[in-house]
């Protein structure tokens, strides 16, 4: 035999084994379960698992109708049995957000049938940790699909692909978009009330789905749920030359000194807000516009106005040229009893090594969480919805960073133009917004400025319906919290379902 002869035939054995190769497959597991709410029990089937996405391709032999697998979505759905007719019963896709988040925390803390047990406040319960009926669950209004983004959970691409092409704006809501569509096309939900629910980016990419479902794939939605909002980074990025955060910022500062006892009048904190916002989006606002014309006298009255409502030193304010970042806040405001206080929910306090540090080393919300919440996962889903994977279940991670922003460069993302453009096709798509006042991650003030600032016609804007907790940005850890979002939810979601 020649060389060439060789070589052929070992190309030859090489195609065949390439051909032989398996191709992935779903991989679903179904389980029956039944919960109490509000007195009343509801059986339901859950499905968990993984499905192959694919996108078609133009070369027929690469596979199935022309179909090339590229990623594996991990899913969790829960719906009602004995649901006589599915086109009256809504249907809702929740993930959380990050970037690089699985949907863990709106599914074991707020809307999924079982939830993760916290202190009464949200703070770290003892280890070990567990699992109850949550009794506040939405399944008595809504079934529900808790999705996983590629690179999160389980979600995997399928050997190959290369993980970054997930990790950026437009393909993670082109994927997380897909897959809604297999779904409510396989389980025959085409006819049911539809609605997103997300929290943090979540929310960013459930106002960007908001346009993908319509414009891609006809899908018109019922509504949308979101739970500390982001649609406008333009509002949360403390940069050189764009003053909006400072402003948008200053109520949060407020909250949280007003509730670790840091101001010198006490007031009622919806008192305190109101007041605090008048002069954000006046005095305050005027001053930063006017930069270094501003006068000795009026730079000297803002400098009071900030101490008094921040809780900070009249020095320190003046070294921070008026202009007060959130790091150098969660520092400051405890430095003198050897604290920092959360990003994410300033009620909680962190111990940093050193006081005198410009940052703090971590949020002391997700050290509460992150705990509870992965035993809480690992648990449940192998001992009680029998799925089993010796994969890593990526609860937050950094393999999506960094996240592509390439449609928005020499910008800032803001999807708030594709949500306003939603509801003007769909002027049924209603909105509901959860604002935490202790979240200085997207601060409820920014949220407020936002939506204002959205363009939406007069007769759109009773569409949207704003709420507020006195919590964080998980606001549902907070027990009382919890209770008042849900019956907000479930508010929401029979008004926008009903015919």
């Amino acid at each position: 035999m020649t060389e060439n002869e060789e070589t052929a035939k070992a190309g030859e054995k090489k195609e065949e084994k390439k051909e032989e190769e398996p191709r992935p497959k779903d991989n679903l597991v179904e389980t029956k379960h039944s919960i109490t709410i509000d007195g009343n029990e509801i059986k339901y089937t859950v499905t968990a698992g993984t499905v192959v996405m694919k996108e078609e391709t133009s070369d027929r032999e690469k596979g199935a109708e022309g179909e090339k697998p590229r990623a594996q979505i991990f899913f969790v759905a829960y719906t009602k049995d004995d649901v006589e007719d599915k086109s009256k019963r809504p249907l809702t896709f929740s993930f959380n957000g990050g970037p690089g988040s699985s949907s863990v925390w709106l599914h074991l803390g707020l809307l999924g049938p079982r939830r993760v047990v916290m202190e009464f406040d949200g703070n770290l319960p003892k280890p070990p940790f567990q699992l109850t009926d949550n009794e506040y669950s939405l399944l008595d209004e809504t079934d529900l699909v808790f999705i996983d983004p590629v690179s999160t959970g389980y979600s995997r691409p399928v050997e190959g692909e290369k993980p970054s092409e997930w990790h950026g704006f437009k393909k993670d809501i082109a994927s997380v978009g897909d897959f809604i569509r297999l779904y409510i096309t396989r389980y025959n939900r085409w006819l049911s009330p539809k609605f997103l629910a997300g929290e943090s980016y979540g929310t960013t990419r459930a106002a960007g789905l908001s346009g993908y479902l319509q414009e891609r794939h006809g899908l018109y939605l019922n509504g949308i749920m979101l739970v500390s909002a982001v649609l406008n980074f333009s509002t949360i990025e403390f940069h050189i030359g764009n003053d909006l955060p400072f402003i948008l910022f200053l109520s949060g500062y407020a909250a949280a000194a007003w509730y670790h006892r840091k101001l010198k009048v006490r007031k009622p904190l919806q008192t305190l807000l109101r007041e605090v916002e008048k002069f954000a989006l006046g005095e305050y606002a005027d001053a930063l516009m006017k930069g270094d014309a501003l006068t000795v006298r009026e730079r000297k009255q803002i400098v009071e106005k900030l101490a008094r409502y921040t809780g900070l030193s009249s020095e320190f304010i003046e070294r921070t040229n008026l202009r007060i970042t959130d790091q150098h806040f969660f520092k400051e405001l405890l430095r003198e009893r050897g604290q920092t206080i959360g990003r994410l929910d300033s009620r909680f306090i962190g111990i940093d090594r050193l006081g005198v540090t410009e940052h703090p080393e971590y949020d002391p919300l997700l050290t509460n969480v992150i705990g509870p919440y992965t035993a809480a996962f690992y648990d449940y889903i192998r001992s009680e919805l029998k799925f089993e994977s010796d994969l890593s279940y990526e609860i937050m991670t950094d393999f999506v960073n960094p996240w592509s922003y390439a449609n928005a460069e020499n910008q800032y993302i803001n999807v708030g133009e594709t949500l306003r453009s939603a509801m003007t096709c769909n002027p049924h798509l209603k909105v509901f917004v959860a604002n935490g006042y202790y979240d200085l991650g997207t601060p409820y003030s920014a949220t407020q400025y936002t939506f204002d600032h959205l363009g939406l016609h007069e007769s759109l804007r009773r569409n949207v319906r704003m709420s507020y907790y006195e919590a964080g940005h998980m606001m549902y850890i907070h027990m009382p919290s919890l209770a008042q979002l849900k019956a907000d939810l479930a508010e929401f979601v029979r008004n926008s379902a009903a015919k």
